[in-house]
């Protein structure tokens, strides 16, 4: 098989019918930015699907390095890699900056509400457009684990392996609460409401510096941005830090899309109209692997420790990092380590 790597701009599908939402809203229009690395093989059975995560894009070689690329664990020599940019989001599939159809307007606030489900219907018609029968493996963390579990809970026989990575079944009230907070710091910004391309900037770069918190840990900030000497009144390290990495997701995102995806994180929830969260899980039928953070404050392990409780025959692994719920990014010698294990792993179904 050919180790060619495809690093061209991503391709663009559109949905052959307009998208029904689970809120029974309708997009009549939606295009999905999709990105895929390496061949498939003869059997086409090598398929990697990454399901991303709130702010990330198609290319997962960009934003997962070590452990998709060349010489990695999933080396694109070997794989058939395939990243679809979420609806909701703002790197070229349909979105609250992008008009809902080529009459129409942008929505900005007033894009609708969509759930995990809406996400996974949209990988689904992209997994059909692209006469994928098989996916070998289906892998995310965060949201995209939470997008990964419910794929994998409503097509029990696609997936041979389901890897979910600080993730839960179920959106918490402590995870909602962070959500609600940062949406009011984008809400509390009066450019917000006047619905331009930039609108909401300085309440995103809020809401970033509040999510940071939850992305990271007390030992990650102590190590990294504590003073080094004792004579700062002002203007500290730790300050900085929250301001620039504010900047930067402003450079790069926009405050609509992060108001659509974190609500629709809210509303992740796999036992909905199935008979509770156990039950549902009860319908996976892919080898399963479980990765906790046990510095993760966002999702902490007692939630991944619930996924594998009820996913049958499931392995369960602990990551130890200082850098909690963005170790998922960060520890990928770890995650390589847990994934070389799984691989060999017997399974009893």
């Amino acid at each position: 098989m050919s180790s060619t790597i495809s690093s061209d701009a991503p391709h663009v599908f559109r949905l052959p019918r307009p998208l029904r939402l689970e809120n029974g809203a309708l997009l009549p229009q939606v295009e999905v930015a999709y990105q895929t690395y390496g061949r498939l093989n003869a059997a086409r059975d090598n398929v990697v699907w990454v399901c991303h995560a709130l702010t990330a894009n198609a290319n997962v070689l960009d934003w997962w390095p070590g452990l998709f690329g060349a010489g990695c664990h999933f080396d694109p020599a070997d794989w058939f890699v395939v990243c679809a940019n979420v609806v909701g989001s703002c790197y070229g599939s349909t979105g609250p900056v992008s008009p809902p159809d080529s009459a129409a307007e942008s929505l900005y606030h007033a894009f609708p509400l969509l759930t995990v489900r809406d996400l996974v219907a949209v990988h689904e018609a992209l997994r059909e457009h692209l006469a994928l029968r098989q996916i070998n493996t289906l892998i995310g963390g965060s949201l995209g684990g939470q997008q990964a579990v419910e794929w994998a809970v409503q097509q029990p026989t696609l997936f041979e392996n389901l890897v979910l990575i600080a993730t839960n079944a179920r959106h918490s009230a402590w995870g909602i609460a962070f959500n609600e907070a940062q949406r009011l710091a984008i809400f509390a910004d009066p450019t917000y409401a006047a619905a331009t391309p930039e609108g909401g900037a300085a309440g995103l770069r809020a809401a970033r510096a509040m999510a940071l918190l939850s992305y990271r840990s007390y030992d990650a900030y102590q190590r990294s941005q504590t003073e080094t000497t004792d004579d700062a009144l002002d203007d500290f390290r730790a300050s900085s830090y929250q301001r620039y990495q504010g900047d930067k997701l402003v450079a790069r995102f926009n405050a609509y899309s992060y108001v659509a995806l974190s609500r629709t994180m809210d509303s992740h929830h796999v036992g909905r109209g199935r008979g509770g969260v156990r039950e549902a899980l009860g319908r996976i039928r892919a080898r399963t692997l479980v990765i906790s953070i046990t510095s993760d404050v966002l999702f902490p392990p007692a939630e991944q420790q619930l996924l594998a409780q009820h996913i049958q025959g499931a392995m369960y692994a602990e990551m130890d990092s200082q850098y909690g719920h963005d170790g998922f990014l960060l520890e990928t010698t770890q995650l390589t380590h847990f994934l070389e294990r799984f691989s060999v792993q017997t399974y009893v179904h």
